[in-house]
């Protein structure tokens, strides 16, 4: 599974590398997605769109992909696209799950040192 995002659109395609051909696609600029999108450069776009490529890619028989964000961060509209597409049904593979941040502990305090000047 592909992905590329523009400032206003973002594309997906399931391509069969063995043969070179799409399975299926889907994007913002999609008649059938279009109306129900309006303004595709947001995560609400890319929810829509990565519903509809789980369920075009079902339907073609593909149950399990690779994801392939080429050099687009795993957030916001990437993360949103790939988020739905494995909610819809579709196995991109498991979800890593998010670093722990640790607090931070207050440093102490030096008594007994004059101040600076």
């Amino acid at each position: 599974m592909s992905v590329f995002r523009s400032l206003k659109h973002i594309y997906v395609q399931i391509v069969d590398d063995e043969n070179g051909k799409t399975l299926a696609s889907a994007s913002t600029n999609d008649q059938q997605l279009k109306s129900e999108v309006g303004y595709g450069g947001n995560c609400d776009a890319a929810k829509v769109v990565g519903k509809a490529i789980a369920e075009r890619a079902l339907a073609a028989g593909v149950k399990q992909v690779a994801f392939d964000r080429a050099e687009y961060r795993y957030h916001g509209r990437v993360a949103a696209l790939a988020d739905a597409a494995r909610d819809a049904g579709l196995d991109l593979g498991a979800k890593k799950p998010e670093p722990v941040k640790e607090e931070k502990k207050p440093k102490k305090s030096k008594k007994g040192k004059k101040a600076k000047k």
